[in-house]
């Protein structure tokens, strides 16, 4: 019962980890752009399919490149934790890391 309770709060430490990473569009796989609240399936897929064509060189390009991805929406997944090439999208206030 112990090893099950210990398993336990591992699991949620990491997935509350997992929550508070930044997440950058050109690196993740489509489980960490998942994580991105406001990402779904249909979303991440649609970024990775423009990702192959290319990396996302800004903000813009990425906004440009995925529809449904406009500048409120990008503010508020730069806030949940995506970046673009390391950078939070401007006008975002930086995520804290409580």
């Amino acid at each position: 019962m112990m090893i099950k309770k210990l398993l336990l709060m591992l699991t949620m430490l990491l997935s509350m980890a997992a929550a508070w990473a930044q997440v950058d569009v050109n690196k993740a796989d489509a489980a960490a752009l998942d994580s991105i609240r406001g990402l779904g399936p249909a979303k991440t897929k649609a970024i990775l399919e423009e990702r192959k064509k290319g990396e996302f060189k800004d903000w813009a390009d990425l906004q440009q490149r995925v529809k449904g991805i406009g500048e409120k929406n990008s503010i508020r997944l730069s806030e949940a934790g995506l970046q673009v090439n390391g950078k939070s999208k401007d006008g975002a206030p930086a995520k804290s890391s409580k």
